[in-house]
């Protein structure tokens, strides 16, 4: 089998050349959809995501210069480093969504639904209700707003700061630490943002049923918070949603030079 594959690289130089590089680039791409937004939600079939990861594979290989293999190279090796690289750009837009989500959790708790719980299938764990309509959400406008698009780009421009062939993984040009920095505590920061307004009215709706527990002992207020917070927050969530897909619109746009 070995000798019938070298006589094949022999005669036909070309196509042994673009199959390699498919490989390659198939490999790397599969990585990125492991993490990326949009990509990464189980809701879509494996047989489309492979499908679409073949075609990019072939519309990337018309476009990409594809080099020549060196002497002696693992090409196992090199299919797990391009896995990891794609991995890695996915990575990196998947903490822009997890801004939000972060947000959307907030809010959940702050409503008093830590129990309602359902189970995401993309992160294979329980996550808030409100947390996982944020998640869709951010998906909805990063898609809307042309995120696929710059994902695609990113992903073509990675074949200059990383070659299918390369052994040494140039971090410092994907991965700045600022910025890696900023992206990773946006997700504390702009998450509080996003979920302010529904911190402030139900700390609000705290402060006055405290000062009727205290005025009217005998006012169960205990179990009216039950009753109040998740209407409150629903009602102000309905509010501020306009409002509130402006500044995620706004937050992913500052965000596209990453790509």
């Amino acid at each position: 089998m070995d000798l019938v594959l070298s006589q094949f690289a022999k005669l036909f130089p070309e196509i042994n050349l673009a199959l390699g590089a498919g490989v390659m680039i198939f490999s790397r791409f599969i990585g990125l959809m492991q993490f990326a937004p949009g990509f990464n939600r189980k809701e879509v079939p494996t047989i489309a995501r492979l499908s679409f990861a073949l075609i990019m594979t072939v519309i990337a290989a018309s476009v990409i210069k594809i080099p020549q293999p060196p002497a002696h190279t693992s090409m196992i090796l090199c299919i797990i480093l391009n896995y990891l690289f794609g991995a890695l750009i996915g990575f990196i837009t998947n903490c822009v969504i997890a801004t939000i989500t972060a947000g959307g959790d907030m809010i959940n708790t702050q409503m008093g639904m830590s129990s309602a719980m359902v189970m995401d299938p993309t992160s294979k764990a329980q996550t808030s209700i409100v947390g996982n309509l944020f998640t869709l959400l951010g998906v909805i406008i990063f898609m809307s707003i042309g995120g696929l698009y710059w994902l695609i780009e990113a992903f073509i421009r990675s074949f200059e700061i990383f070659s299918m062939y390369g052994i040494n993984m140039p971090l410092e040009k994907v991965v700045n630490m600022d910025y890696l920095i900023l992206l990773t505590s946006n997700i504390f920061v702009v998450g509080m943002q996003i979920a302010s307004p529904v911190l402030l009215a139900t700390l609000g709706q705290d402060i006055i049923l405290g000062t009727i527990s205290k005025t009217a002992p005998q006012v169960n207020v205990f179990q009216m918070s039950f009753l109040f917070k998740p209407v409150m927050g629903a009602l102000i969530l309905t509010w501020i949603l306009p409002m509130l897909v402006n500044v995620i619109t706004e937050y992913i746009s500052s965000f596209s030079n990453i790509f």
